[in-house]
């Protein structure tokens, strides 16, 4: 199978951004809010909108199932308050877990999170319970930056995220590690503000001994990791001066990369410094980039392609990017393919 770790719904029905506008305009015009019942989306609009987007550009490329959350810049934590947050992202997971059911062969939930600044982690945990319960999410994405480009909340390593790590462990889980929107104009959202995130979340777990306490908590780092695998030398210089382990025994068994990552030398060098174990398929299909690369003729966002045309992998290395490493790092979709017999 060739698993893509890294899908977001990013093609919804127009009424869910029209409710979206109205929910923000009611956080200071209360008559404005608009009642959840008043979001209306059908199995067909659902249909059309994954049939004519993702799913057609899947069976064209090639890949099997993805893994499928909702839009991270819709995300939009930094928006109003925890319950603006929690009903919001209440109706995304909602919306992602009926995509997964009308097209079960082809994708699978993960969940966002209602995080909000200011406000504990914990109070996420119910919307986290019932993604993995009846939902059958196989992960979360995790903002490290509920400010939206402020960076108002403590590292990742600190006793304030421990509510949902202690979580993620018991329903052991990964967490993808991704911001949204950028509010701040310094950051542009996905050029900047989501490559800094990846690369600030690997710093701040290099400075920590996060995985000390939670040996088996898992995090992905997406869009290749940002800077960290150009400047591994770097990182594996600072873990030094920090009297911590080398990089392999300090996160290597607990944090792991994407393949988002859209030109062939961006992908052979991933290849090439991070070990194979670490490194999943993804395209974050339909995303950040989604144009056409007059170099090559085809989308940024195949990144199929450039596994396909490494030099630096072996076959059976492939099949643990496309596959093997999925199943490991994501145990719910592992049983959750067993049970399916796939």
């Amino acid at each position: 199978m060739i698993i893509d770790v890294h899908g977001h719904y990013t093609t919804a029905p127009r009424a869910l951004e029209a409710w979206r506008n109205r929910q923000i305009a009611g956080i200071t015009d209360p008559a404005a809010r608009p009642k959840v019942s008043e979001l209306v989306i059908s199995d067909d609009e659902i249909r059309e909108t994954i049939e004519t987007n993702q799913l057609k550009q899947m069976k064209a490329r090639g890949s099997d199932l993805t893994i499928f959350s909702p839009r991270a810049s819709f995300m939009a934590h930094h928006i109003g308050d925890l319950q603006v947050s929690s009903t919001w992202a209440a109706i995304c997971n909602e919306l992602c877990a009926r995509v997964c059911r009308l097209f079960p062969d082809h994708f699978i939930p993960a969940a966002m999170l209602p995080q909000s600044p200011g406000v504990s982690p914990a109070t996420c945990l119910p919307e986290l319970d019932k993604c993995v319960r009846e939902y059958g999410a196989v992960a979360v994405n995790l903002n490290p930056d509920p400010s939206g480009g402020h960076w108002t909340s403590p590292p990742l390593t600190d006793r304030h995220w421990y509510p949902i790590y202690e979580r993620l462990v018991e329903h052991d889980v990964p967490a993808m590690i991704h911001v949204s929107t950028s509010c701040n104009p310094s950051f542009h959202t996905t050029g900047a503000h989501y490559i800094n995130a990846d690369t600030t979340a690997f710093m701040q777990l290099i400075q920590g001994d996060l995985f000390k306490d939670f040996p088996t908590l898992r995090f992905v780092i997406p869009h290749g990791g940002g800077a960290a695998p150009y400047h591994w030398g770097r990182y594996r210089g600072l873990a030094q001066e920090l009297k911590k382990p080398p990089l392999k025994e300090h996160l290597l068994d607990n944090v792991f990369f994407d393949t988002c990552v859209y030109h062939q030398l961006g992908i052979d060098l991933l290849t090439r410094v991070v070990p194979v174990t670490n490194i999943l398929f993804a395209s974050e299909m339909i995303g950040a980039v989604r144009g056409v690369d007059p170099e090559t003729g085809h989308n940024y966002d195949d990144t199929k392609r450039f596994i396909e045309a490494s030099t630096v992998l072996t076959p059976s290395e492939k099949q643990q990017v496309y596959e093997g490493n999925a199943r490991r790092v994501y145990p719910r979709l592992a049983a959750a393919l067993d049970k399916r017999g796939r």
